[in-house]
């Protein structure tokens, strides 16, 4: 099965990360940038006939889709929840697509949104990570990056200042983003690595700060988009894999399954990552983005380190990297930070970037990572000209 330019995103919707939630909540978070998202498109609400929703940390209910359809007063033949972490964005744009191709609706709303809080429920998992690491001091995702970090560092020789330059690189570009949460000030590599290590290797800068934010985009059919107002973001290609939940139970811990997610993506699309003109990878942290890079094709194992300092990762360079400023300065809003990678890909692609619009965009490579390098999900997308 191909999805290859089976549906387009046409609209996308999205707040400023902030981090003390006041009055919100999630779910009105959700509400406003649906409707920015709807707006944008071009459509109304009566035009949206399928929603994908992500479920927020901040409030795990249940029948979540039918809640939040009522709420916002849209009445879908499709509706579902997309849980896999930080790949949420990027799984919700080819299973939209999918949905689409199989004629079960014409156009879909995807929206993902959270707190800077949990609801005070304890996290419903069953798994080996609260029987086998928990009760041995490995009680969040911070130390199973640091100990990719760690093993990186020794496999290859990879630095702290190579990790740093990814760090500085994104806040580069989310000085020109008003809607980032850290633009205001400039980063250095001296910085990064002088800040406060939080869990070896990895310093306070190698880390995203967490937000309230949410973000939408919608999804429609070829018909759909071809009368659209803006210039169509078509879907080239998607890829998904997973091999553990657990990190102790990952067949490697330097080598990821983004590797046969952007392997199928690409050959889906029939392009190369040679071909792409930008990349925005998640970034939960600075290891992250390196891994992912190797992983999907972009330079080969073990060779991240050197890749990330020989190349430009600023909007102006020769590889443009998460151009919101990603996670890391953009900011992370729960379960849907990985939202704003597909929303930034699709504004770029739509040449809406303003003061950061990588020139001449027509292809871009977008990843989303769940758990510690459990879930990922890659897609390709596609401005035609």
């Amino acid at each position: 099965m191909s999805l290859k330019r089976k549906a387009a995103a046409i609209g996308i919707g999205e707040v400023r990360p902030f981090r003390e939630p006041g009055d919100e909540t999630a779910l009105s978070l959700m509400a406003k940038v649906s409707a920015e998202a709807i707006a944008d498109a071009g459509l109304e609400k009566k035009d949206i006939d399928g929603v994908l929703n992500a479920v927020p940390f901040a409030d795990p209910a249940g029948f979540y889709p039918a809640s939040f359809c009522e709420m916002i007063g849209v009445e879908p033949r499709m509706l579902d929840i997309v849980d896999i972490g930080g790949a949420i964005g990027t799984g919700m744009f080819w299973r939209a697509a999918a949905a689409i191709d199989a004629g079960m609706c014409r156009a879909v709303l995807c929206v993902g949104g959270d707190l800077n809080r949990s609801s005070g429920m304890p996290f419903p998992w069953i798994s080996l990570e609260r029987e086998f690491e928990w009760p041995y001091g490995y009680i969040a995702p911070t130390l199973g990056y640091a100990m990719i970090a760690q093993r990186h560092m020794h496999e290859y020789g990879t630095t702290s200042e190579q990790l740093a330059k990814i760090a500085v690189d994104q806040r580069t570009n989310a000085l020109q983003n008003p809607l980032a949460r850290f633009n205001d000030r400039p980063l250095t590599i001296d910085e990064v690595m002088n800040s406060r290590v939080l869990a070896d290797p990895l310093h306070i800068f190698d880390i995203v700060s967490p937000q309230c934010g949410a973000s939408a985009f919608v999804v429609v059919s070829p018909e759909i988009a071809r009368r659209s107002k803006h210039p169509p973001v078509w879907l080239l290609g998607a890829g998904e894999a997973s091999d553990h939940s657990v990190i102790s139970y990952a067949p490697s811990v330097t080598t990821s399954c983004v590797k046969p997610a952007a392997e199928a993506a690409f050959k889906m699309a029939g392009v190369t990552p040679a071909d792409m003109d930008m990349v925005e990878p998640y970034d939960c942290f600075t290891i992250t983005v390196l891994v992912t890079l190797e992983d999907a094709g972009f330079c080969k194992k073990g060779q991240g380190g050197p890749f990330v300092m020989e190349h430009d990762l600023t909007y102006a360079g020769d590889l443009p990297c998460n151009t919101h400023g990603g996670q890391l300065s953009f900011g992370q809003a729960g379960f849907a930070g990985g939202m704003s990678h597909v929303t930034e890909g699709i504004r770029q692609l739509m040449g809406r970037g303003e003061g950061r619009q990588v020139k001449n965009a027509s292809l871009a490579y977008v990843n989303g990572n769940g758990g510690v390098m459990s879930e990922q999900c890659s897609i390709i997308l596609e401005r035609q000209s």
